[in-house]
């Protein structure tokens, strides 16, 4: 994750938060997925926080278990899951979100 945390997701234009760890098997599903997503919908951003790196954050958001998402959008979380989704069910709950 690079800059600051609070900034990022303080910004107008939506962010996805994928949380997640190295040692996490499905972490490493998500992540191709999250690659296709930022090809297909450029209305967003997404970061991604190491929890083992950024504890803090992880426990502000009381991240529990890796991966989870969020979608924050000016400082407000918009939805939050855990679990690996694919490609079409987490496009369809981003273009939710944002179109709205």
């Amino acid at each position: 994750m690079k800059g600051n945390f609070n900034t990022i997701i303080n910004n107008k234009k939506p962010v996805l938060v994928d949380f997640f760890a190295e040692w996490c098997g499905p972490c490493k599903a998500q992540a191709p997925v999250l690659k296709d997503l930022a090809k297909e919908i450029d209305a967003i951003r997404i970061i991604k926080v190491d929890i083992d790196k950024n504890p803090q954050i992880a426990q502000k958001f009381n991240v529990k278990s890796v991966p989870t998402l969020m979608l924050f959008k000016s400082g407000s979380t918009l939805w939050k899951q855990s679990g690996v989704l694919g490609l079409a069910q987490l496009k369809s709950i981003i273009l939710k979100y944002i179109n709205n």
